[in-house]
């Protein structure tokens, strides 16, 4: 099976710059993405592709902000949104679909902000995340994926010394995503490519992505029972449109 999760920063944006001929071509039996500022209720979703089922969830309290969908050629067995009773579903943060032999969870997790003013929510969002895997993994194995918003190793983004005090790179959000892989979870690409340095993400500001002073935030994660299935885990760097490149995870049946 094949998996891509693409933060597009804004559904309608990346339309008018090739995107639907990008989904297309990588053709993904499970389609992620994130930050779609879809505004529910304003319009229809401008990008229902012909062969997927779609699912989508967008933030109830601020219009163009947040959101996810998922499109899969699978049927899911159910569909739930946010975590556990729904939470963060009102932000549009989190989508899971069961499959028959795993769970696959779809999010775009909160980042801290400037000022580290969202650190306490997003630390609440981590807490409530590591029970709901946890609770998941008891079951079935889970694929947790998505813009989590932290650059876990000095290795993932290019100025670790300068950024310890950055939202995604402090020192609690990095023990919190530690945290979250002692509890039988694994960074599918790290694992498989311990010094490869690749970043998935680039601010639109001072040419970074030209010069590739990026950060990697985006994510494969999955139950340590599922790495054996793991056959590669990409970073897409070549496909534009956004400020991520799209990341791709390659599972045998």
């Amino acid at each position: 099976m094949k998996f891509i999760s693409f933060n597009v920063n804004g559904i309608r944006a990346i339309l008018q710059k090739g995107f639907a001929a990008t989904f297309e071509q990588l053709d993904a039996d499970v389609f992620l993405i994130e930050e779609t500022k879809f505004t529910e209720g304003k319009d229809p979703f401008p990008f229902a592709p012909a062969g997927y089922e779609a699912f989508r969830t967008s933030s109830k309290e601020r219009k163009g902000y947040s959101g996810i969908a998922v499109f899969s050629k699978i049927k899911p067995l159910s569909v739930h949104y946010g975590l556990k009773e729904g939470k963060y579903d009102n932000e549009g943060r989190v989508i899971t679909l069961e499959f028959p032999t795993f769970y696959y969870v779809g999010a775009y997790v909160p980042n801290s902000g400037e000022g580290l003013k969202r650190l306490p929510f997003r630390s609440e969002y981590e807490a409530d995340l590591l029970l709901y895997l946890t609770e998941l993994d008891a079951k079935k194995p889970v694929i947790y994926t998505g813009d989590l918003n932290v650059a876990h190793e000095e290795i993932d983004i290019k100025n670790p010394a300068t950024n310890h005090f950055s939202a995604g790179f402090t020192d609690q959000e990095r023990s919190m995503f530690t945290t979250l892989l002692s509890h039988g979870f694994t960074d599918s690409f790290r694992a498989l490519f311990p010094k490869q340095v690749t970043y998935s993400w680039w601010s639109y500001r001072f040419h970074a992505r030209e010069k590739n002073v990026g950060w990697r935030i985006d994510y494969f994660v999955v139950s340590n029972r599922l790495m054996s299935k793991v056959k590669d885990s990409k970073i897409l760097t070549d496909i534009t449109g956004s400020d991520h490149c799209p990341i791709e995870l390659d599972l045998a049946e």
